[in-house]
């Protein structure tokens, strides 16, 4: 047998990690049903060591890879007697106060993977489901006061034992929902993603022995923290402090000590958590942490336990950013962007080689349903929306891609839209109002269209930085504002940032309008030939061009 310290052996099996992680990924795009799942790529996939800590991670969305290896810790807590873990049992959470860190349309799915008798690793994946219950369809409402009311709960539970099927745990998560057979399909293409990657991994441990796997990931882990560590020591040393008004009139602060050996996010002087859906767990909160830490350190390695070691995060139980059960937590997503987007903004003046200026910075979580007028069925539309990005010093800011913490996935295409949904789309392009000028400029946003062709269908709608605009830096121009409008038939149109199970009707227009990114720089030292093209390409009317720069 191969020596387990032999480097080139450990970096094939580390790579052979990777892959497996990607293959998973692939496996649950190709088998899903959701346009969520297949089109956005609103999922994750990721492998942790026999201790729950993160090994590799595949594609999707960055927020998701610092999820798994807390719902496995979870698993492993409760599940902690001899036998209560075997080979072809695969788990299920979604609870954010046991083991689901996010909110219930996501579902975490965890398989162990063995060798030789011996726990060696764990697959996991997580992905948003259409509709998992609760009071609202699409699970999620800005009415919840509780999580009772967001949909079922799941608290890590055995969905299959050694390899069949819990018929009555299947059961009850089918017909909590309004879209059974999207959620079956769903979980199904989980299923199937865990035990690829559970299949590969005993491949690997079988070719290469259990000790070389165990040493393999270990190493890798060694050298994520080193490198964390040698990056850490780049950055500017002392503690660093803002404090930002927020679109509802609150303040949230941030403090972040940075020393040669660890990355300190102190978030205790902050609100309590809310009456309604917009809080978040402490580990929620710690990914956003992890997310920032690892583009200042290390973003172009996958992550792994060790990137993460020098990075303490300090909360206080019972704020927005550590909610304690019962809250509801639905919207937990536009909280966590605001978390990511204050240490960022915390942290760019004194890093702006790393760290460019604002960006829309919202999920613009956007949920449109009912009736398909050609089926009969139930749909529910759930869309993140993509935004601009903030500039750079010597660079303008990319136009229409997601926020940071939506990471590399994608819009849904309007035949996608068009085909699976009762709407129609009537106009997408780029967002063109003033806003994000500088002597390099944010870049734009969108707006998008939807026409309702039934009576009787919803929408509801989170977007933060609606007020509170991208923030620009060097005297750069603030960038434009995240919304949401509705145009009634009868000529009526208003304007909310977040709306709960609206009623809209046949030929109502729901449009999306996201923002640009922050300026950097003095607009009126943006160079002249910029300022033309600007105009061609109709990002900028030339009488606005004439008034700005």
């Amino acid at each position: 047998m191969v020596e387990s310290n032999d480097p080139i052996t450990l970096e094939i099996i580390q790579n052979s990690l990777q892959a497996a992680a990607d293959e998973m990924f692939e496996a649950m795009r190709k088998t899903a049903m959701s346009s969520i799942i297949y089109e956005v790529l609103d999922m994750g996939t990721g492998i942790t060591d026999a201790q729950g800590r993160i090994a590799s991670s595949g594609a999707g969305i960055p927020a998701f890879i610092g999820v798994l290896d807390k719902s496995v810790q979870v698993l492993l807590e409760k599940f902690s007697e001899p036998g209560d873990i075997r080979p072809g049992d695969v788990f299920i959470t979604n609870d954010p106060y046991h083991g689901g860190v996010t909110h219930l349309n996501d579902l975490v799915l965890a398989m162990p993977v063995f060798a030789n008798g011996q726990l060696i690793a764990w697959t996991a994946n997580i992905a948003h489901n259409s509709d998992v219950g609760g009071m609202a369809p699409g699970s999620l409402s800005g009415e919840a006061t509780e999580i009772f009311q967001e949909g079922l709960r799941l608290p890590a539970v055995k969905l299959i034992s050694e390899g069949n099927t819990e018929q009555a745990v299947m059961d009850i998560i089918t017909v909590n929902s309004r879209m059974p057979d999207f959620l079956l399909g769903d979980v199904w293409a989980a299923i199937a993603s865990v035990r690829i990657g559970a299949r590969r991994l005993e491949d690997l441990a079988q070719k290469y022995g259990e000790a070389t796997f165990i040493q393999a990931m270990n190493s890798f882990m060694a050298f994520g923290e080193a490198t964390a560590k040698a990056e850490l020591a780049k950055l500017p040393k002392g503690t660093f402090e803002l404090t930002e008004e927020q679109d509802d009139g609150r303040f949230y602060n941030v403090k972040v000590s940075i020393t040669d050996d660890e990355f300190i996010v102190d978030l205790q002087d902050n609100p309590d958590q809310d009456a309604g859906p917009t809080n978040t767990s402490r580990d929620g909160t710690i990914v956003c942490a992890q997310m920032v830490f690892k583009s200042l350190t290390d973003p172009d390695t996958p992550a792994n336990d060790g990137s993460f070691r020098p990075l303490k995060v300090l909360t206080r139980e019972g704020s927005v950013f550590h909610a304690q059960e019962p809250s509801a937590i639905g919207f937990y997503f536009e909280t966590e962007v605001r978390v990511y987007d204050l240490i960022w903004r915390c942290l760019a003046p004194h890093i702006p080689e790393r760290l460019p200026a604002g960006h829309f910075a919202s999920i613009c979580g956007t949920f449109i349903g009912g009736i398909h007028p050609d089926t009969g069925r139930q749909y529910t539309i759930i869309e993140p929306q993509i935004g601009g990005w903030g500039a750079w010093d010597g660079r303008d800011g990319n136009g229409c891609i997601f926020s940071g913490f939506h990471g590399e996935t994608y819009n849904t295409p309007a035949e996608i839209s068009e085909a699976r949904n009762g709407l129609f789309v009537d106009r997408m392009e780029l967002n063109t109002q003033t806003g994000g000028e500088g002597k390099f400029t944010g870049g734009r946003g969108l707006v998008l269209e939807y026409r309702i062709r039934t009576d009787n269908g919803f929408l509801t709608a989170g977007y933060t930085r609606s007020k509170i605009k991208p923030w620009a830096l060097q005297n750069g121009a603030e960038g434009s504002s995240n919304y949401v409008e509705v145009l009634k038939t009868d000529g009526t149109q208003q304007r909310y940032s977040f709306v709960s199970g609206l009623s809209v009707n046949t030929d109502d227009v729901i449009r999306i309008v996201t923002a640009s990114g922050g300026g950097y720089g003095d607009p009126a030292h943006r160079d002249p030939q910029s300022v033309a093209d600007d105009i061609r390409n109709g990002y900028i009317s030339a009488e606005d061009a004439a008034e700005i720069y």
